[in-house]
């Protein structure tokens, strides 16, 4: 048997004592696929063609009612009529197209299944699979599945993109990361956008890159682009009627949150490790919220805003998002260290040791939650309470929120017309009607009535600094989920803000941890301790959040 073995090794014919085996019969031909039946095909060219009119009634027509339906993509799943109409009403058309293929498998007398090709007139394909059954004798979609024409980039998400956009150093504490920086920061040889496509045409590029940048890129992170922001960072939803609203990478159809959008969804969406981006009213908690993250809103004047494009300079803050604590522990262990950034001072004695283990809870941040919202709160706190490893908690009252928000609206609205009072004055119409009444009022504010706020703001900023002095405030980052793109957001945005300025207003140092989930959406826990303390409240968010886990 090795003669034989080894015969046939050397390509000699493989002898043995078995007999010949019989011929295979020739293979059958393979059978037709079976015919889409004509009704059916007339109903998936009628769809197809409502598609590409981008007729909204009869695409809600053709989906079947009621909350089992569903539709896919590459930013998830809907579920429910309702909602993939909420989602096609602020999709717009798709780009012209026609069919390639179309192939039909049945599933069952009223039932089918159709997988269809589009090829793109302005070129690339797209695949469609669709769920097809008969109700009360027509033809409509149960589950749809779309794979879209591979996009060059998203340019809701990026204004512009590399691989890298922009090379860190080759070693270092973050190599291998790659960071989206929010429109607002100078990068040296491009220009500032801030958000609007007017102030961009005729912004200057940089001669320098913004410190905050830098310390990045002398870290080893990467930059993978400049990444999109609310007008003028006036925002906190995310919107943007110039370039569109990135997508939120948790919920599908739910606003990002802003101003920090662009950033915040890179990150979420897996185009970036690291966010750089800004928080003068929350606009690095709400995002991280929204978008399930982890955000840090550092101290105010901590990190140096040179090369940074302000709002509201009493306010301003730069920070990060991230997708996990560790990696946001390393971008702060970095940044905010001595040895670590070139454009900090050596303030961090308080960060070297720990936060304490209490924790306070603000009776009147609470009053603008969500009652499902707190009620997943509250049995948090009461699971942390009950562990091993339990922090004490207590409530406390911080005063007025409505008093707080308006004083400090009255001084970021001040300090924001004269920043972009003369650039808006010159360009009627350039922004959009949301953030062009936000500067409408602004612009009305009297030096008085400004200085009647900071009067207002400095006893408020005084009791929250005792609140969190020897304990680290403790409550939902925001009211509740994100919400849809098609919600009327004003009372939300109102309670939002009620929740995120008094940590503003103070200038302490928040993070918001992706804790919570109602509805299946996330939604952020945020601690606040006392200023300075920016590294060791990462470190103590980070085991706050292992205790969380170990007890859900």
């Amino acid at each position: 048997m090795l003669w034989t073995l080894n015969a046939a090794r050397r390509g000699a014919p493989l002898m043995t004592d078995a007999a010949p085996e019989p011929a295979m019969p020739a293979p059958a031909a393979p059978a037709e696929p079976p015919a889409i039946p004509a009704d059916l095909r007339a109903a998936f060219d009628a769809y197809e063609r409502a598609i590409v009119a981008n007729d909204l009634d009869a695409l809600d027509d053709f989906f079947a009612p009621g909350p089992e339906t569903l539709r896919g993509d590459t930013a998830g799943l809907l579920v429910g009529h309702d909602a993939i109409s909420g989602f096609r009403a602020l999709r717009g058309g798709v780009p012209p197209r026609e069919i390639a293929e179309i192939h039909y498998r049945p599933l069952g007398p009223d039932s089918a299944l159709l997988m269809s090709v589009s090829q793109f007139v302005g070129g690339g394909r797209g695949l469609q699979t669709q769920v097809w059954q008969r109700i009360d004798g027509r033809w409509l979609i149960t589950a749809a599945h779309v794979t879209p024409r591979t996009p060059a980039l998203d340019r809701t998400i990026w204004r512009s993109v590399g691989d890298p956009f922009l090379q860190g150093a080759w070693e270092g504490p973050l190599a291998g990361l790659t960071v989206a920086v929010k429109d607002l920061f100078a990068v040296a040889g491009f220009r500032i956008g801030a958000g609007n496509p007017s102030y961009l045409e005729e912004a200057r590029p940089e001669k320098a890159t913004a410190p905050a940048v830098a310390d990045l890129l002398r870290a080893g992170a990467s930059l993978r682009g400049i990444a999109r922001t609310d007008e003028f960072a006036y925002s906190i939803a995310g919107d943007n009627v110039h370039y569109g609203t990135p997508p939120n990478g948790a919920v599908v159809g739910a606003l990002p949150g802003g101003s920090s959008s662009g950033p915040a969804s890179a990150v979420a969406l897996g185009h970036a490790d690291i966010g750089l981006a800004t928080d003068t009213a929350g606009s690095i908690r709400v995002p991280a919220s929204y978008q399930g993250l982890w955000g840090l809103r550092t101290t105010h004047d901590l990190v140096p805003r040179q090369g940074m494009l302000p709002l509201a300079q009493s306010f301003d803050t730069i920070g990060w998002l991230t997708r996990d604590g560790e990696t946001l522990q390393r971008v702060a262990d970095w940044c905010l260290s001595y040895d670590g950034s070139s454009s900090t001072e050596n303030v961090y004695g308080a960060s070297g040791d720990d936060l304490p283990w209490r924790f306070v809870v603000p009776e009147e941040v609470l009053d603008c939650v969500e009652p499902a919202t707190r009620e997943a709160f509250s049995r948090l706190l009461a699971a942390l309470a009950a562990s091993d490893d339990p922090p004490s908690f207590r409530a406390v009252h911080t005063g007025d929120l409505d008093a707080t928000f308006s004083a400090f609206r009255t001084v970021q609205g001040a300090e924001a017309w004269r920043n972009d009072g003369d650039w808006l004055r010159a360009h009627p119409g350039a922004v959009g009607p949301a953030v062009a009444e936000r500067f409408r009022v602004a612009s009305q504010i009297t030096a008085d009535d400004e200085a009647a706020a900071r009067a207002e703001l400095e006893p408020i900023a005084a009791l929250l600094a005792e609140v969190v002095d020897g304990a680290v405030m403790v409550f939902p980052t925001v009211p509740g989920p994100a919400p849809l793109r098609t919600a009327d957001v004003d009372a939300v945005r109102a309670a939002t803000l009620r929740m995120t300025a008094p940590a503003a207003a103070a200038g302490l140092p928040a993070v918001s941890i992706p804790l919570l989930r109602v509805g299946g959406a996330p939604i952020g826990v945020c601690l606040v301790s006392r200023a300075g303390t920016d590294i060791a409240l990462v470190r103590l968010a980070r085991r706050f959040a292992a205790l969380a886990g170990g007890v859900r």
